[in-house]
């Protein structure tokens, strides 16, 4: 198990704090000089927004998003300071800087920004729902548990943002259950995520309730336990537990809080989703409304596998639309990447959860076109598997050499046919086993740089050709993409 990523909490609190998001530790140390009951801080925190023009514009556009009868359009910083109260300003402007440098993380492959897209506007949707949940405290407690939902999560999403290796490694472990991925990187990090969770609450002093719901989640508090049943409902309506029952029994314990029936209660959830999205929109965050989803029908909980992943992942969808999602995330990320590496593992990862073969590998072509030998793998369950492989391409008419002169996919499913078994070496059999291969060359401008392999390992299990022309179809799309980065 590869200890190389793991880091103690204190110094993953520090790569996320000062490293990835500077902009959130700095506007959390200046907010919190302003005490929330002393009316002078009012005036002295609208003095403080007001030459961040984005802040400052948010704060406007936040403000008449929110209905106050009575109240004409607010045009100025210091008006909407009044209006909303420097409890709610604050919580304003810590979430626009938030959600503003979580959208902009950098060096992020098109999947794994997708899911910190997902985490964060599920943590919105959290706070949203939770500051629904105590409409009869006083607006301060609202604001309290609004912030300490949203951020509940804090840790496990600004990981994220880290970007890299190991962000990319613990998303290729997305077939596990949710136990199971949670594990994965408490062993690949070195530590939780709610650790960060509690780590970045306690740097940027985010309040005290939500270090509270961190440290004691089985409180039975009333503000603890709405801002735990707002995380869970959003985990739920993302993706439904395994029975509809789960679901009916966190609806009645919010209902008891509440104090409302069943009906009463979807019906404020439903116009509380619909807040949440008009909120994010104006925070400029519109990308995030799409995963902001209603509840759960009856029928989301009898499409629902036992085996739920952490990502809920489209393994449902139709191959092709998985296909689809995969040249669309390949082509927007010679946009953003110009990493060969990351475009190969990208690939891997598509054909194993497109069309689940036994193992995905890239074999490179080294320098002198003696050999071929192993660069990545990636397993049925899109894991990286580590192996020390290397292939013979010269001084025998072989598999590897025939490809290279035909240039184009092949598909073998029987290595010991006549078409096959004099091209076949020992090395290649070995590799081969008693199952079958489709393998293609990996291109740049026409020049062959190394071969991605699929293969099944059990006897008699064929290569279908709407497997193979898949197959081909998606390293044909990386030729495409890898000879357009290489021209940049």
């Amino acid at each position: 198990m590869p200890d190389r990523y793991k880091k103690t909490a204190e110094q993953w609190i520090e790569i996320i704090a000062k490293q990835e998001l500077p902009a959130i530790t700095s506007t959390a140390k200046m907010l919190d000089r302003f005490v929330n009951d002393d009316i002078s801080s009012l005036t002295k925190l609208s003095e403080a927004i007001l030459p961040d023009q984005a802040l400052s514009s948010c704060l406007l556009r936040v403000a008449n998003s929110i209905p106050h009868i009575g109240v004409a359009k607010v045009t100025t910083v210091s008006r909407a300071a009044v209006m909303l109260g420097i409890h709610t300003v604050k919580n304003i402007c810590l979430t626009s800087k938030l959600i503003d440098g979580l959208l902009k993380s950098k060096n992020l492959t098109p999947e794994v920004y997708q899911h910190l897209s997902k985490l964060m506007a599920n943590s919105f949707y959290a706070g949203v729902l939770a500051k629904m949940m105590v409409p009869n405290y006083g607006e301060d407690i609202q604001e309290e548990v609004y912030l300490a939902a949203m951020l509940y999560r804090i840790g496990e999403t600004a990981f994220w943002t880290t970007g890299g290796e190991l962000t990319n490694l613990l998303f290729s472990q997305q077939y596990c259950t949710v136990d199971e991925f949670y594990q994965r990187c408490h062993e690949l990090m070195g530590c939780e995520f709610f650790e960060l969770s509690r780590g970045l609450a306690q740097t940027w002093n985010l309040g005290e309730l939500l270090v509270k719901a961190l440290d004691q989640p089985e409180s039975r508090t009333v503000e603890i336990q709405t801002v735990y049943y707002a995380d869970q409902l959003t985990q739920y309506i993302n993706t439904p537990p395994r029975t509809i029952e789960e679901f009916h029994l966190l609806l009645e314990k919010i209902s008891v809080i509440m104090k409302v029936d069943d009906k009463q209660l979807r019906a404020k959830i439903e116009l509380a989703r619909k807040n949440a999205i008009n909120l994010l929109r104006s925070y400029g965050a519109e990308k995030l409304c799409k995963f902001i989803k209603p509840l759960p029908t009856e029928r989301d909980f009898s499409t629902q596998k036992q085996s739920d992943t952490p990502f809920s992942l489209a393994a449902e969808q139709s191959r092709e639309k998985l296909q689809l999602t995969a040249i669309m995330q390949l082509t927007q990320l010679t946009k953003t990447s110009k990493d060969f590496n990351e475009f190969l593992q990208h690939t891997l990862l598509a054909i194993a959860k497109t069309i689940t073969f036994d193992r995905c590998t890239f074999l490179m072509l080294t320098s002198n076109k003696q050999l071929v030998k192993l660069r990545f793998a990636y397993n049925k369950k899109a894991q990286e598997e580590h192996l020390n492989l290397s292939l013979k391409v010269s001084g025998s008419s072989n598999l590897i050499a025939h490809t290279i002169k035909e240039n184009k996919a092949l598909i073998i499913n029987d290595h010991k046919s006549r078409q096959w078994r004099d091209l076949i070496t020992q090395d290649i059999a070995d590799f081969i086993d008693q199952g079958s291969m489709c393998l293609a060359p990996v291109k740049i401008s026409n020049n062959c740089i190394g071969f991605i392999t699929a293969q099944n390992f059990e006897r008699n299990s064929l290569i279908s050709p709407e497997d193979f022309n898949q197959f081909s179809f998606l390293v044909d799309h990386l030729n495409m993409c890898l000879t357009l980065i290489s021209r940049q």
